[in-house]
């Protein structure tokens, strides 16, 4: 089966989370820069949930530049990602609108959590159908950035209950690893 419409799909179910996420910050009432000031949790959790997307349609794309094709496990594991992706508006929004306090800077990690596994099934299915030696495989590799990103995306998570801005830094942390696309499938793709 084609991948065209997967493509074309999940770009643009990215595309409107994001223009739902921006739509959430409200413009001030009053006209001077000081009205910006409670507006600066909300805008900081916009610009890290703005980089996690952008972090994922890139690598998506890269993951399927290098996919020959999709089938029905491939589909459901890209609605899989594409389902807590969707939810990042409103965790983005509930954090940043609060001052990142414990419980939604839980469900904020608990839902890049999910991204990320939801990312790594997606990449599984995909080698799962071209195979293990295909160069889609042999450029992930055992997927350690991915892996990694799970443990600090569960350190965060505990951090959370104590701390819940610290989370949200270490949420951040884990948005820096991946700003750099995944050198594994440009690399892969070059060859």
């Amino acid at each position: 089966m084609s991948k065209g419409r997967l493509e074309a799909f999940s770009d643009g179910v990215l595309a409107i989370i994001i223009t739902i996420m921006v739509l959430e910050l409200k413009i001030p009432e009053e006209i001077d820069l000081a009205a910006l000031q409670p507006l600066l949790p909300l805008f900081l959790a916009y610009v890290v949930s703005f980089v996690y997307i952008g972090i994922y349609w890139n690598n998506h794309h890269h993951l399927l530049q290098m996919a020959r094709q999709v089938n029905g496990r491939v589909l459901w594991a890209n609605l899989h990602l594409l389902f807590w992706l969707s939810l990042i508006p409103f965790v983005t929004d509930w954090a940043g609108e609060n001052g990142f306090p414990s419980g939604p800077s839980t469900l904020y990690g608990i839902v890049l959590w999910m991204a990320g596994f939801a990312y790594y099934l997606l990449a599984r299915s995909l080698i799962a159908l071209h195979g293990k030696d295909s160069p889609l495989a042999v450029a992930l590799g055992r997927d350690h950035k991915g892996l990694i990103s799970l443990v600090v995306y569960t350190l965060g998570i505990a951090v959370s209950f104590v701390n819940g801005p610290l989370a949200f830094g270490v949420y951040t942390l884990v948005a820096l690893i991946w700003f750099i696309p995944d050198r594994r499938i440009e690399k892969g793709l070059v060859e």
